[in-house]
C-alpha cells in the first residue's frame, strides 16, 4: 500500500492543487482580456489601415489613454514619388475620438513624447512628427539635401494629417504648434496648406526676411552695449549695478583668446569634443565669444552674473563663458546632427551672422561678418537664398491668414524678426516683454494668459 499511495494526493494536497488551477485559470483569462482589449483597440486598427504606416509600437506615456510610435512611408520628393523614399517617424497620444488633436510639428528631431503645453490646456489628442531628414527621419544612404525645403516638409505634415484625419479624427478640431524652427515648420505648413487644421499655435517663430536679417544684429548692437539689460530675471539693483556690459566681457576674453584657447584645449580633450570643421580650437573659441551675445539673451541671463570686473579670476571667466555659449555649439558631431537645421537656415529659413566690426582689433584677418557657411554640410555648396519665399508668407500672414496666434518673449533675439501682422485682425500676437526664447502661454500674467486661452477656445468653438 505504501507504493501505491504515491500516486495519490492527500485531501490537503488536493485542496491545494484546485486552488492553484483556479488561480492560474484567472491570470490566463486576465492576459486573453487584456490580450483581446489591446488587439481589438479601434485606435491600433485603423492606424493598421494605413498603408504608408509601419512599425507601430505602443508606448506608456503619461496623460494618454493609448499611445503609439510609428514611422509613414513619404517621397523624397513629393513632386516626383519615383526618386524614392525615406520614413518619418511620428507619435500619437491618444485620449478620446472627438477630443481636439494638437499637431506638434518639430523642427528638429522629437524632443519628448510627454503631452504638450496645448495638448494639456485642451485635454486633446496629440500628433507629434519629426522633421524630415533628423535623427529617425533619415533616408538610408546620402541625404538628398535638394529635396530638404519648406515646401517638401509642409507635403510631409499634409500627408499624415490628411491620413490620420481620415481614418482616426475626422470630426475633431485641428491645431497645429510648434517651438522655435518647429513654429516656423507650422507657419510654413500653414501657408501651403492653410485647410489641414483649423488654428495654429507657433511658439518664439521668427520669419527672417533675409539670409542674414540685419534686424538681428540691431537687437543684439543695442543691448550689446547696454549697462545691464531686460532679461528675465533682472531686477532694478541688477540695471543699476556697475557690471561689465556684453560687449566688455567679449573683448576681455579676446584680449586674451590665448589663455582662454588653451583652457577650451584642455576641455574638449577632457569631452572628447573636435574642432575640425570650423578650423581648430582657435577658431571656435573666437566662434563662441561671439556667439556670448546671442546665447546670453536667447536664454534669458542675468546681467548681475557677468563676473565681477574687479575680481574675476581665469577659471571663473572661462566656466561662465561656456556656461552662456555652449562649446557643443560648434563642435563636429554637434553640426554633422544638425546640418539639416543650417542647410534649411542657410537656404530658406535665414540665420544670424557675427558683427566682427567692434573687434577688427582682434580679429585682423577677417574682412567682414562672419556668417554660417562653415556649417554647410560636407560637399554642399551654397546656394542662393530663396528671399521670394519668405516675402510671399509674410505678405498672406499680414492679409490672408487666418486663426494663428503668436507667442512670443520680447527678450528673445529672434522676436527682433517676430511675425508682424501689420493689419491682421484675424491672427493674434501676445508678447511677455522680458521673457526669452522659453517663452509659453504659462509664462504670462492671469490677465493676459486668460485672454489668450479665452482666444484659443473661442476659435475652437467656430
Amino acid at each position: 500500500m505504501q507504493g501505491k499511495g504515491n500516486n495519490f494526493l492527500t485531501c490537503g494536497q488536493k485542496f491545494m492543487y484546485n486552488v492553484m488551477k483556479h488561480i492560474v485559470s484567472l491570470f490566463v483569462a486576465l492576459f486573453l482580456t487584456c490580450g483581446s482589449l489591446f488587439a481589438g483597440s479601434p485606435v491600433l486598427e485603423k492606424l493598421k489601415q494605413i498603408p504608408q504606416i509601419s512599425d507601430i509600437q505602443e508606448l506608456k506615456i503619461n496623460n494618454f489613454n493609448e499611445y503609439y510610435q510609428f514611422y509613414f512611408e513619404q517621397p523624397l520628393d513629393h513632386a516626383d514619388p519615383s526618386k524614392g523614399t525615406f520614413k518619418q517617424r511620428v507619435l500619437l497620444g491618444h485620449k478620446e475620438m472627438d477630443a481636439p488633436v494638437i499637431v506638434e510639428l518639430e523642427g528638429y528631431y522629437i524632443f519628448s513624447p510627454e503631452a504638450g503645453e496645448l495638448s494639456t490646456l485642451f485635454d486633446g489628442n496629440q500628433v507629434t512628427i519629426e522633421h524630415r531628414f533628423f535623427d529617425k527621419s533619415v533616408p538610408e544612404g546620402e541625404i538628398p539635401w535638394e529635396y530638404l525645403t519648406i515646401k517638401q516638409a509642409a507635403d510631409d505634415h499634409h500627408a499624415i494629417i490628411q491620413a490620420i484625419k481620415d481614418k482616426l479624427y475626422a470630426t475633431s478640431k485641428w491645431v497645429s504648434t510648434g517651438i522655435s524652427k518647429g513654429g516656423q515648420t507650422t507657419i510654413f505648413h500653414r501657408y501651403f496648406y492653410p485647410e489641414d487644421v483649423d488654428i495654429s499655435v507657433p511658439y518664439v517663430a521668427p520669419l527672417n526676411l533675409e539670409y542674414v536679417d540685419p534686424r538681428l544684429e540691431k537687437f543684439l548692437d543695442k543691448l550689446g552695449t547696454a549697462k545691464g539689460g531686460f532679461g528675465s530675471f533682472v531686477s532694478w539693483d541688477d540695471l543699476n549695478a556697475p557690471h561689465w556690459t556684453i560687449r566688455d566681457f567679449q573683448i576681455l576674453c579676446f584680449e586674451h583668446q590665448d589663455t582662454l584657447a588653451q583652457m577650451l584645449q584642455a576641455y574638449a580633450e577632457e569631452k572628447g569634443y573636435t574642432y575640425r570643421k570650423v578650423g581648430g580650437v582657435e577658431r571656435a573659441l573666437q566662434l563662441i565669444v561671439l556667439e556670448y551675445p546671442f546665447a546670453f539673451w536667447q536664454w534669458g541671463h542675468n546681467p548681475a552674473d557677468i563676473p565681477d570686473e574687479e575680481t574675476y579670476e581665469w577659471d571663473e571667466i572661462f566656466n561662465y563663458l561656456l556656461q552662456i555659449s555652449d562649446p557643443t555649439f560648434f563642435e563636429d558631431k554637434y553640426l554633422e546632427r544638425m546640418a539639416p537645421f543650417f542647410y534649411a537656415a542657410l537656404t530658406e529659413t535665414g540665420m544670424y551672422a557675427y558683427n566682427t566690426r567692434p573687434f577688427k582689433k582682434y580679429l585682423p584677418e577677417e574682412k567682414g561678418d562672419i556668417d554660417f557657411s562653415f556649417a554647410l554640410p560636407e560637399g554642399v555648396d551654397q546656394k542662393p537664398f530663396n528671399v521670394r519665399q519668405m516675402e510671399a508668407i509674410n505678405a498672406w500672414l499680414q492679409t490672408d491668414a487666418d486663426k494663428i496666434l503668436f507667442v512670443y518673449g520680447g527678450s528673445d533675439p529672434w522676436y527682433a524678426t517676430a511675425v508682424d501682422l501689420k493689419k491682421n485682425e484675424k491672427c493674434r500676437r501676445y508678447v511677455r516683454g522680458d521673457m526669452c526664447h522659453s517663452c509659453r502661454i504659462k509664462d504670462f500674467d492671469p490677465v493676459s494668459r486668460e485672454d489668450l486661452i479665452d482666444t484659443l477656445k473661442g476659435w475652437l468653438a467656430e
